[in-house]
C-alpha cells in the first residue's frame, strides 16, 4: 500500500475547514476527470457513502467510499473523519483531521491506498502521485475554489 501524508496550516476556523473538506462533491473540482456522487442523504456521518468516478465515458473506474468515523471539530478539540475505500480497483482508507490552532487550524490528511493488480514495486510512484493530487485538492478546498 502507498501511504500519503499531507499537512496544511490555514487561517480558517477549524469548523469551516472541516465543512470545506467534507463536502464530498467539492473534491471533484480538484481531481482531474473525476465526478463524485453522494449516495446517502445528509447530514454526513458514519454510514455516509459516495463514489468518485474517474475517467471518460466507459474508460474509467469507480472509487466507492464510506465514512466509518465522524467526529467534527469542537472548540479546543480536533475533528476526525475516516473513510474506507471499498472499490474493485482502489482499496484502503483515508483520514482527515482538523485541529484548532490559534485563530486558524492544522489539517492532516492521511491516505493509504492500494491499486489492485498494480505490483507493490509501484507503491512509491503511487504515493508521490497521490501526494501531488491530494495536496492540490486540499489546497483548493481550503481556498474555497
Amino acid at each position: 500500500m502507498a501511504l500519503i501524508a499531507i499537512t496544511r496550516r490555514c487561517e480558517l476556523p477549524a469548523e469551516e475547514a472541516w465543512r470545506r473538506l467534507t463536502r464530498w462533491e467539492g473534491h471533484a473540482a480538484h481531481v482531474p476527470l473525476t465526478r463524485i456522487v453522494v449516495e446517502t442523504p445528509p447530514p454526513n456521518g458514519p454510514g455516509t457513502r459516495f463514489t468518485a468516478r474517474t475517467g471518460v465515458g466507459a474508460a474509467g473506474f469507480d472509487d466507492p467510499m464510506e465514512v466509518v468515523r465522524w467526529q467534527p471539530p469542537q472548540p479546543g478539540a480536533a475533528g476526525h473523519c475516516r473513510l474506507e475505500k471499498r472499490g474493485r480497483v482502489v482499496t484502503g482508507w483515508a483520514q482527515i483531521e482538523v485541529a484548532p490552532d490559534g485563530t486558524g487550524c492544522v489539517v492532516r490528511w492521511r491516505e493509504d491506498i492500494r491499486v489492485l493488480r498494480l505490483p507493490a514495486v509501484f507503491d512509491g510512484l503511487t504515493a508521490a502521485g497521490g501526494r501531488l493530487m491530494f495536496g492540490r485538492a486540499v489546497d483548493g478546498l481550503l481556498a474555497g475554489s
